[in-house]
């Protein structure tokens, strides 16, 4: 990472590299984006809207086999090329339950895989992705710790993908196509359950709040760190720090440390001192997680609206590239008469089983 501008600015009494704010990085501040920043639009009905509660026809031909009691399923005996619009409805709504939904020894390619997933919606475009409609997903050996001295975006940090878009995605899908045998993981945690894992006085606090999200960062990062030219300009946008799922009606903390920097209602040290704890709450959630070990041919397809995802740092041997498509989403809303996955478990309590492969059943 010499090529970083920061590392070019050697400080004689430490040794090493001067930081350089990105207003007097030439590179940053004299780069023009093609593109104009998006405005508010409007998404069809998600496609899980659909399905059968019961998922009937998926898991006539697939067998779910549940990683984590809070998130992430495997669905085995099945390639996901040969499903039908209505079993691609059914495995929506069981992203939505779950969080994130795995797949082994698959058989798509990147142009199937495009026309797969299109089903779900319209096909989003990363800020920094040209004229194909899919991201390419690497790997980084990199100290992402020590990078963060020198740039500003933290990527190795949980996120949900591009939340500072006023129509953030919903649906992610990455297909791995080179892997190392060991390392590259990634982790999920659902934001279901960082939101029950508050106390009853927390909850309520920062359901009055808006998360601060941001692209500058990661904007900087593309053109001084990816050596790339982001699309977009950059822009902060305010959305509610809890969301309710449109599908399932249930609450997700709304707060990620890849792109939120703060609350807009809170005073500046306020918001530092709770989004420091969000940070804690979220990298210690390990009973609301669930670690990934990826192999050629396998997919993992997730749901950013109630799941923040990160790729795990290691010093690994070998290439590691994925085929990462998503598609827009609604913008984010909080609705004060929804619940959580705890209060719905609770008010089922003896009935259907709605935290795994039930219903979804949502209150009138």
């Amino acid at each position: 990472m010499a090529h970083l501008s920061s590392r070019q600015h050697i400080s004689p009494d430490s040794g090493f590299p001067v930081t350089l704010h990105p207003a007097y990085n030439p590179k940053i501040k004299n780069h023009v984006p093609p593109e104009p920043i998006r405005q508010p639009a409007a998404v069809g009905k998600d496609r899980a809207a659909f399905a059968d509660p019961k998922k009937k026809a998926l898991f006539a031909v697939a067998t779910p086999k549940d990683l984590a009691e809070s998130i992430g399923t495997v669905l085995e005996g099945v390639q996901l090329s040969s499903l039908n619009g209505q079993q691609l409805d059914e495995l929506a709504l069981l992203v939505n339950e779950r969080g994130v939904v795995f797949f082994r020894d698959q058989d798509l390619t990147t142009e199937k895989q495009v026309e797969l997933f299109q089903h779900f919606g319209e096909l989003d475009k990363h800020p920094a992705q040209k004229d194909v409609k899919h991201v390419i997903i690497k790997g980084s050996t990199e100290d992402h710790r020590e990078i963060l001295s020198y740039t500003p975006w933290p990527s190795g940090d949980f996120h949900a993908d591009t939340s500072f878009e006023i129509n953030p995605p919903s649906y992610s899908m990455l297909r791995m196509e080179e892997h190392p045998p060991v390392g590259g993981d990634t982790a999920w945690v659902s934001q279901y359950g960082l939101y029950d894992a508050l106390s009853k006085a927390m909850q309520k606090f920062v359901e009055s709040l808006h998360a601060v999200h941001t692209s500058r960062l990661q904007y900087d990062t593309i053109i001084d760190l990816w050596g790339a030219s982001p699309n977009r300009p950059p822009i902060d946008t305010h959305h509610p720090a809890v969301r309710t799922h449109p599908v399932t009606g249930l609450k997700a903390l709304n707060v990620n440390p890849g792109f939120v920097t703060g609350f807009a209602e809170l005073k500046r040290k306020e918001s530092d001192k709770l989004l420091e704890f969000l940070e804690y709450h979220i990298h210690s959630a390990d009973d609301h997680a669930v670690r990934w070990r990826w192999e050629v041919g396998s997919i993992a397809i997730w749901d950013n609206r109630c799941s923040l995802h990160r790729v795990i740092p290691g010093t690994y041997k070998g290439a590691r590239r994925g085929i990462r498509t998503t598609v827009f989403g609604e913008k984010p809303y909080f609705d004060e008469y929804s619940e959580s996955r705890a209060e719905r478990q609770e008010r089922l309590e003896g009935g259907a089983f709605v935290n795994g492969h039930g219903s979804s059943e949502i209150p009138a």
